[in-house]
Parts: C-alpha cells; structure tokens; sequence
C-alpha cells in the first residue's frame, strides 16, 4: 500500500509542477478528437462531448476513458449531467496505454471530477482494469492531445 500511496504522490507532484496554466481546449484538438472516436465508432461517446461542445468544454487535456455504444445506450444521462459523466470518464492528463502500462495494480489516479478516484489494476499481460471497466481498445485517439481509449463498461465509482 505504501508503494502505490508513494506512486500517487510523485504523479499528483509531478502533476501539478508541469502543467502550464489550464487553457480551453484547442478547438481543432477537439474536432480532431470527435473524429477520432467516430473513425473507431465510438458515437455515443464523440455525440455526447459534440453536445458539450457547444455549452461548456473541459478546462485541461484530458484522457477519456470511453464506454462502447452498446454500453452507453444502457446508461441514463440527464442532459445537465453531460460534462460531469465525461470527466468522471476521464484523467486530467493526456496518457497514451504505454503510458498507463506502468502503473502499478493499486494506484489511485484522480478522475476529472473532484473527489472521484480511480483504482487501477494491472495483470501486467493485456488486462488493464480502471474501477471495474477493462481498457478493450488502446489508444484510440491519436490526432490531437487529448487522448482517449474504449472501455467495456461504464465506469462505476464506490459512494
């Protein structure tokens, strides 16, 4: 337990001292991430940040963590809760799997949403797990900063 409270404190630290000062998304980063989600069909998810696009955009580069259609066609989402179920879906940093990989079964990385962490658990052979969903689709969105991958299953937080 020491080692992964260690792991996330050298992130949180190394976090916080290199980013620049939060800036809006990149218009053309966000367009070409749509289009990356699209181009792997992952509708559901590219259709929900479209609509947030249009209200109110998330602040910093981010990593998604994207449910497939199947999965989000299952789930409830009221339209005032858009920004919060993508950001609760997401890391505020852009990681690509390699990335990811090195993370160690146990770390907490924090989610987009103040005071919702995730738990990550890595076999080390494939089977990456954030909470209770499988990454079954790495590295989906290459074209801009903002990275994103395919989940198994909408990401459940404990309450």
């Amino acid at each position: 337990m020491g080692l992964q409270c260690l792991f996330l404190l050298l992130f949180l630290f190394g976090f916080t001292e290199s980013q620049s000062p939060i800036q809006p998304f990149n218009h053309t980063d966000l367009q070409a991430t749509i289009m990356d989600m699209r181009s792997k069909s992952y509708y559901s998810f590219a259709m929900l940040l479209q609509m947030l696009n249009g209200t109110s955009e998330p602040t910093r580069d981010l990593t998604f963590f994207m449910p497939d259609d199947r999965e989000l066609s299952a789930y409830s989402i009221s339209a005032d809760h858009i920004e919060e179920f993508l950001l609760s879906h997401s890391v505020p940093m852009p990681l690509y799997y390699n990335d990811l990989s090195h993370f160690p079964t146990g770390t907490i990385v924090p989610s987009g949403v103040d005071a919702k962490m995730m738990t990550i658990h890595n076999s080390g052979k494939g089977e990456f797990f954030v909470n209770n969903a499988q990454i079954v689709a790495a590295n989906v969105c290459l074209s801009s900063m903002i990275k994103c991958h395919g989940i198994d299953q909408v990401i459940e937080y404990d309450t």
